[in-house]
């Protein structure tokens, strides 16, 4: 999970951001509330014994079970990653979202970002 958030920090270098997790063991730990901490971070958890707040990641692991990984059988760990690389990149920057204005995700929030930066 550490190197997850140091991608996420270079990507986004989001000071200020508040940071959303369940209350599993990985997001609570010392090192990784000391390095959301130091990047700036302000650490939020939900509450115990409820599906709210992994509603969305499991509706995107849903769909990427369907959509990928029942597809067919697998050969070695090599062909599952090289789709699951494929499938997150068509998912953030080629699927075409009708509220967005027929824009994929990653490039509506560019334009959000840019309009933010703007003002």
């Amino acid at each position: 999970m550490l190197d997850a958030l140091e991608q996420a920090l270079w990507a986004r270098r989001p000071s200020g951001t508040v940071h959303h997790s369940d209350k599993g063991s990985q997001y609570v730990s010392l090192a990784y509330t000391q390095r959301l901490k130091e990047a700036g971070l302000l650490a939020s958890t939900g509450s115990t014994g409820d599906s709210y707040d992994n509603a969305m990641a499991e509706s995107i692991n849903g769909l990427y079970k369907a959509e990928v990984i029942h597809r067919k059988s697998w050969k070695n760990r090599a062909e599952v990653e090289l789709a699951t690389l494929t499938w997150v990149d068509w998912y953030n920057n080629r699927r075409l979202l009708e509220r967005l204005g027929h824009t994929p995700p990653a490039e509506a929030e560019k334009s959000l970002l840019c309009f933010h930066r703007k003002r």
